[in-house]
């Protein structure tokens, strides 16, 4: 029986809107594999492609939550094999020679490329991707449970991975959505204390299913000064995406603690250097982590 040469996909051909389509299928180039895709999130991010707030090419294939079985392997491709289980996050793969990838920084390789954006993401049957971008999937964990993980999932645990606490001390995450639930759930594992900062008492008991040991509405409590009833927070993880929540939050850190904001919003973040100098506070941002994360770790939650 022949191989059918065409593929399902749906790409963005405009802003604000999606299309069905048939897409030929092509070979992998080198240093690339070809997916029969079995998953893929969607991820708030894909909007950027959707609506072009991400500078794209029409059409374009949106999707960075990609778990599949490679079916092709490009020229050159060393360390992948046909059938095996492998997952595509945000980032596509880094180059391996500039100056970042050879200081062992490959999320900020000057000539990475953006799964969804810079080249067609996993809103299809197949995708094609390069192999320095894959992550492996263990075949216990199921392809729509691994599938968010490659973003949401990856990005919590390496903001929390790199980040300075440790057991016993206390952790809050503001936002329990799509990546705040992970984050909970990442810290409690991790032996951290942990606050679940949310708008809302009807968060109350996800917040606790999840693991938090601590609940702050921020509708009707100060989150500060909660954070600072508890000892202070040695790390407040930001999902919301408002400036205003950073200020609000920042002064719930006990000294040397930081934030670090992983939700991306418009809104600008305003606070006084009086909280951040003499109290020895830092903020920073963090994307995501390198594939090879993905590999070395088990990203599953329990």
């Amino acid at each position: 029986m022949e191989a059918a040469s065409t593929y399902r996909a749906v790409q963005a051909v405009s802003p604000g809107r999606l299309e069905l389509t048939e897409k030929t299928l092509q070979p992998p180039g080198p240093g690339k594999v070809r997916i029969r895709v079995e998953a893929c999130g969607v991820c708030h991010s894909d909007s950027g492609t959707v609506e072009a707030l991400f500078p794209i090419e029409w059409p374009r294939v949106p999707g960075h939550e990609v778990v599949g079985r490679i079916d092709a392997l490009g020229p050159g491709v060393q360390g992948r094999a046909v059938s095996q289980r492998v997952g595509v996050g945000f980032l596509g793969g880094s180059c391996g020679y500039c100056g970042f990838c050879r200081n062992g920084d490959l999320v900020t390789c000057r000539n990475q490329e953006f799964t969804g954006i810079h080249h067609d993401g996993g809103y299809g049957e197949v995708m094609i991707a390069k192999a320095s971008g894959l992550v492996a999937i263990p075949d216990d964990l199921s392809s729509i449970d691994a599938a968010p993980l490659l973003c949401a999932g990856l990005t919590t645990f390496s903001a929390l991975r790199n980040a300075p606490p440790k057991a016993g001390d206390l952790v809050a995450v503001v936002g329990i959505g799509g990546l705040g639930h992970l984050a909970v759930q990442y810290a409690r594992h991790m032996g951290f204390e942990v606050a679940a900062i949310a708008r809302g008492a009807d968060k109350v008991e996800l917040a606790q299913e999840l693991g938090a040991h601590h609940y702050i509405d921020n509708a009707t409590t100060n989150p500060a000064e909660a954070l600072q009833a508890l000892g202070g927070a040695k790390v407040v993880l930001i999902m919301a995406s408002g400036g205003k929540t950073v200020a609000e939050t920042f002064k719930g850190l006990r000294p040397g603690g930081v934030s670090i904001v992983l939700g991306v919003g418009p809104e600008p973040i305003e606070g006084s250097s009086m909280d951040l100098i003499f109290r020895s506070r830092e903020l920073e941002g963090a994307l995501t982590e390198d594939p090879a994360t993905g590999d070395e770790t088990p990203v599953s939650v329990c």
